[in-house]
Parts: structure tokens; sequence; C-alpha cells
């Protein structure tokens, strides 16, 4: 017969082994042989230990060689000081998918790292799946494959489901099972990821992308160990219209403390990895109810099709339906009122609908008739984006009268709009029948509200046409960065080099001479005669050119709006004697004398590595103040040209650029060619940050007033 897909041996694997099943039922090995029993797994379990005959009234084995028939999985319940011979056994027997339970590994240090390394390399050449180490199991709720440790599975009955989750956390994978249950949410596969030695979520996700029985994904991260492969199963389950809901823990920005731009210190991990998952379409969710909530509704992003891109609340109680209101407007979502249709059904029919935009029926809402009609009414007004319905008292003591419209409203009109229900008390028997009618219902007002809000976003465009950098290009910058003679030990560059880099990519500075100094600095005397054979007009801008002073206004090594000659002199002395006082150890290779330019307004455009996902280009307002405010837009790079126009329309420090109150516009499409320009130097591997801080912006073309890039290692002279 054919190779079983990786996803079966993985999720509904037939013949399964557990090795090191403890034969005291108390202990926590014998837990995945007990939870499959106990919800009627279909498959044949073998349990190994070469220590005893029978484990747990069950013949045992003294290895998974012994087994008398091929093994699609094997979960390996020892110490870590075993699982490696183990491991080894299984590849010998030729298992598909190997989980191991152990801990002590790369969380635990050199050793953990070597050995995590070891089972790592061996699952690679065997060319199997390894899930964990640190991994709690696999759970399929339809094949009653409960391979886990975790004790919420002795719950009574799974729910079947159609979501996946794959987490980092063993105890989430329980978590969400058991409050999914209180909700009638259930899911198809629920895998725990662990350290991902070799299985990341989106390995795991790419094999898992296409199974029919699994409709979205839910994700619980705790990090983000391969950002391509992510991308990678992001943009499939994109294709696929299978949603991803991520709630991502720790976002810390301690990460960011060794840059040197000031990009850096305004956009910490979190706010990359929050680009990162919104840039890929995955819902990143804060609350942990939404996690399983959301789900349900963001399924239904298919029926919004051409419907405007708002909402429309209906309640029988006007206090819950404000608060639903408030929450949706906190999280910018855009409120649909009536529209003149659905007023004049209102009006014809007597049913009360308030003034404003929240429809309240008042007490006509807790008669079945006039609610079914009311609802009818609204899912089939074109005018109509998403219909939330929120239900007093009544979803508690009354369901027939409150929630049964809703479901018998949506039964008949299949091609409405998207309708969820929020009942404000807690009411089980109204989120059962709605759960049992496919109706999203939500527990909470914040997770109804962050969920409206994942629902109506604007995605993200698919555009793979991220500027990709020529072949010329890329040797330019290559030959530039060798002929540096000797970078500085921390890699930075100084202006002139890094301008040199800029200005291959096409990003021009202001015309200017450069004067190397000799020794002694005794070179400086010469400045005003180099400016006359350049041809430069005053006043002008000094600055001394050293990659000990990536920040040069802090050590006093720049005077701007030099009128003459000997305002020159005088400037380039100040210059040193402030450096030879500030940072004595600065070497100093010359003056750069540059052409003062005038423009509307400043930017600052940045690029860098973010520890968790790569590379990230960040845009700005510039000037002193862009610390203060973090008014800044984040992208991964590189971006395509669309996107650098959508980063600068973000900015709320641009809106004098763009005309605001009569304001002369910039040229606002010349400084998204440059961000263009600075994201593509995430495709020259020796480059750790760049940054162009300011960017002036003129009403014809941009100019960067300065230069920062620091080098991933310096390289050897």
């Amino acid at each position: 017969s054919a190779m079983p897909h990786v996803s079966d041996t993985l999720v509904t694997p037939i013949v399964v082994a557990l090795i090191g099943v403890s034969d005291d039922p108390k202990k926590l090995s014998a837990r995945p042989f007990q939870f499959c029993q106990q919800h009627g797994f279909a498959g044949r379990i073998y349990l190994v230990n070469p220590r005893r005959e029978t484990v747990l009234g069950q013949p045992s084995y003294k290895s998974v060689g012994a087994i008398p028939e091929p093994v699609d999985h094997a979960y390996i319940l020892l110490g870590n000081n075993l699982v490696e011979a183990a491991l080894d056994d299984c590849i010998a027997a030729g298992v598909r998918v190997v989980s191991v339970l152990a801990d002590g590994y790369a969380e635990a240090g050199a050793i953990g790292h070597e050995r995590q390394a070891r089972l790592t390399e061996k699952a690679n050449q065997a060319g199997i799946t390894l899930i964990g180490p640190n991994s709690m199991g696999v759970v399929n709720s339809a094949s009653a494959f409960v391979c886990t440790t975790n004790a919420a599975f002795k719950t009574e009955q799974l729910l079947p489901g159609r979501l996946a989750v794959l987490s980092h956390s063993g105890s989430l994978i329980g978590t969400l099972i058991s409050r999914g249950q209180d909700r009638y949410i259930g899911f198809s596969t629920l895998i725990s990821l662990g350290n991902e030695a070799q299985s990341c979520v989106g390995k795991i996700g790419l094999s898992l992308v296409e199974r029919d029985d699994i409709d979205g994904f839910v994700l619980f991260l705790e990090t983000m160990r391969n950002p391509l492969l992510f991308a990678e199963f992001a943009a499939a389950a994109r294709r696929l219209n299978k949603p991803i809901i991520a709630y991502m823990l720790g976002k810390s920005t301690e990460g960011q403390a060794l840059s040197v731009s000031h990009t850096g210190a305004m956009t910490g991990e979190a706010d990359a990895v929050r680009a990162f998952l919104k840039h890929h379409d995955v819902a990143e969710v804060s609350q942990l109810d939404a996690l399983f909530e959301a789900p349900a509704l963001l399924l239904q992003r298919n029926r919004l099709g051409t419907r405007p891109r708002t909402v429309t609340v209906v309640t029988t109680t006007g206090g819950g339906g404000a608060m639903l209101v408030d929450q949706l407007s906190i999280r910018g979502v855009e409120l649909g009122g009536l529209s003149a249709q659905s007023r004049a059904f209102f009006q014809e029919n007597n049913i009360p609908c308030g003034s404003g935009k929240l429809v309240d029926v008042t007490l006509a809402g807790a008669q079945y008739e006039i609610m079914k009609h009311v609802i009818s009414q609204l899912i089939n007004d074109p005018e109509t984006g998403i219909l939330i319905v929120a239900i007093g008292s009544s979803a508690q003591f009354n369901p027939e009268l409150a929630v049964r419209p809703i479901i018998d409203a949506c039964a008949e009109h299949p091609g409405g709009a998207p309708v969820a229900a929020f009942p404000l008390p807690i009411a089980r028997t109204s989120l059962a029948m709605l759960a049992a009618a496919g109706i999203p219902a939500f527990g909470g007002v914040e997770s109804c509200a962050d969920s409206v809000a994942l629902l109506l976003r604007k995605n993200a465009p698919i555009d793979d046409a991220s500027g990709q950098i020529s072949d010329q290009i890329m040797q330019n910058i290559d030959r530039i960065i060798a002929d540096i003679d000797s970078p500085h030990s921390s890699g930075v560059l100084d202006e002139l080099a890094s301008g040199e880099i800029f200005a291959s990519l096409g990003i021009a500075g202001p015309r200017q001479v450069f004067l190397p100094f000799d020794n002694k600095g005794a070179d400086a005397d010469t400045a005003p005669k180099a400016v006359a054979a350049a041809g430069l007009a005053y006043p002008l801008v000094a600055k001394l050119v050293s990659a000990d002073l990536p920040h040069k206004a802090e050590f006093g090594a720049v005077v701007l709006g030099i009128k003459d000659a000997d305002s020159l002199l005088v400037a380039v002395a100040e210059m040193q004697t402030a450096v030879a006082t500030l940072k004595p150890d600065a070497k100093i290779r010359g003056v750069l004398l540059q052409a003062t330019e005038t423009g509307l307004g400043e930017a600052l455009v940045g690029l860098r590595h973010d520890n968790l996902v790569g590379p990230m280009v960040t845009v700005g307002a510039g000037g002193t103040l862009a610390e203060i405010y973090r008014d800044v837009s984040l992208r991964p790079a590189p971006v395509s040209l669309q996107m650098a126009r959508e980063m600068i329309a973000e900015i709320a420090g641009f809106a004098p650029l763009r005309g605001y109150r009569g304001k002369p516009l910039g040229d606002l499409e010349a400084l998204a060619k440059l961000v263009v320009g600075v994201s593509q130097l995430a495709l020259i591997p020796d480059i750790a940050e760049a940054e162009i801080n300011p960017v002036l912006v003129q009403p014809n073309g941009v100019v960067r007033l300065d230069a920062l890039i620091r080098l991933d290692h310096a390289p050897t002279p």
C-alpha cells in the first residue's frame, strides 16, 4: 500500500507504541494508554517496557523492534537519559512519527542543547517526524487518539470539532479542551509542540493545512523559532481560506537592547511580532476566550463578500447593547445604523428600534415572530455588514423565545449577512443551541469585540513582488563592505561608508566633500579651499566622520548653519575639542562638509533584524520627538512599493506632508521608494541594521541627511 501521509501517522495513526509506561496506574506515563482506552481509540496500542512481562494488564514488549507489526506513531515516556536509545530503536523499526515527553533539553543549558541537537540530527537523518521534546502529546478527537499526559483529557467525552490546536505549552491543550467544552466548542486535533527541536509550528501546520477535517488553526505561541516556515504555513492557510488565530506570550523587548539605531529603541520585539503576524494575516488575540471563540466568526469571512465592513448591533437590552457598541468603537470598528429601507420596515411594523446606531428593540425582542422578522430583514439588507445580536435575560430563561428566532432566520436565509450572538447572562442552553446551529456566540463583551474587529480588518495585501535587489547592486554593496579597511569592533560603519551603501541603492544625500585628516588632524585648515574647489555654497553643515560616534550630536561632532570660511575653521576646531573631551578614544577619519538642505518635514527609516521574526523595516516621523511619540509603522522586509505607501499612510506625524490645512505637499512617493530601498538591505546577509535619521522630505524628492549601518559581524580586514 502507498505510504500514509505524514499527517495521518501524526494525528490518526492505526498502530501506536507507548514506550516506558509504568505498571502503576496512578503514574503520569499510564495516562496516554488510559485515555485512549477510555475514549475508545480504534487502533492498536503496544506497550514497551523491557523490565516487565505485563504492564497495566497488557503484554509488554522488550523494544519497539519486537512489536509484531510496523508502528505509525511512538510516544517516548522515559527520562531524558533513556530517550536517545529509545529513539534509535524507533528509527531502526521504521516508526514514522515519534513524540518525546521528557524535559531537560534546550531549555536546560548547554548539556540540554547538545542532547536536543543529537535527537534532531537523528530524526533528520532518518527522515522521520519528531514532536517535542517537552511534548505532552498528540490528540485527535475523531479517532480518539488521545495520546497525552494532560489530565484534562480525563473528561467524560471529547467534543468533536474542526479546529486544530498547535501549542508550545502542553498544559494549554488541556485548558482549551476544558474551556472550549464549557462553551460547546470542540477541536479536531491538539498537538503539544514543546521545544520544537525538529517540528515547528510552520512545519506541522503545513502538514495539516490541507486536511479535510480541519477548518482553521488555533496557535498558542511562546516564541517564533522559524519565521520562514511559519510564513509559508500562513500563506497556505490563507489560500485555502482556513483562518489562523494566535495568542502569543512573552513578547519581551529585552532583545532590542543591542541596537544602536533609534529605530531599534522605538520598536521592541512585541511590536515586531505583532506586525509579522498581521502581515501574514494571522488573527492575533489578547483574550484567552477569543482564542477559541473567534474562529467560528472568522470562518464567515467569505459570507461578508461585497457587504460593507460595518457592524449592526441589535439588542433586547439597552445597557448590554451599549456596552458592546462601546467596546467595538474603542477598537475602531465602524457601526452601521439602519439603512433607510430597514428603518422603514421597523416603522411599518411598529417595532421599536431606538435612535442612533444601536438597534434596541426592547421588550419586542422577547416575541419569537417579531424577533425572527427583524433578523431576517437585517441579514437580507445588502447594507448590513455583520449582524450581532446582544440578548438580555431572556437568553437565560426563555431561549426558545430569544435564541430560536436567530437560529431559524439564519437557517431560512443561508446567503444572508454573517450573524453572531452575545448573550449577556450566563445562558448555557442558549450557547448550546447556538453552537449546534453553527452560529458564533461569545461569552464576553471583550472577546466579542476583538473577534469582530479581526473579521472586519483589512487584510494585508498578498504581494510577493517584495522588492528584490538587482545582482549589480548586490555586488556593489558587497564590494563597498569588502573595501572597508578595519571596521569598528561593533560592526558600526561611519557615515561616509554607510552613505556609499545607501547611494548604491539610489538613495541620495546632500552635495558634499570629504576631507581626510592625517594622524594629527592637522589638515582641517584646508577645509575652505576644498569647499571652494567642490563649488559648495554656504551655509554648510560640518560633521566629524567616525565609526565610534554613531550618534554625532551627543558628542558635539556636528555643526549646522556655517556661514563662511572663518566660521568653518572655528567649527572644525570646536568639534575636535568637544570629542576630545567627551570621547577621547574616538578615531576620527576626517570631516564631512555638506550643503544645507531645506524641506517640508522629516522622516526616520530603519531596518533591523528582530530576534524572533527576522528583518523588519520601520518608518516614523522624524525629529527629536520621534522616540517619545513612537509614531511608527513596521513591516517584515523587504517591502513592495504598495506596502511602503501603506506604511507612510499610517504615520500621524506625516499629516502636514499630506496637505493638512493647506500645507504644501511633500513628495511621499519619493519617500516610499526610499523605504523600499532601505528594506532591500534585508537581502544583504552582512547588514545587521541600517537607518537614515532624518530623511528630509521636499516638494520634489527626498534627501538622506545622515546614514548609519551596522554590519552583522565586523569582517576581518
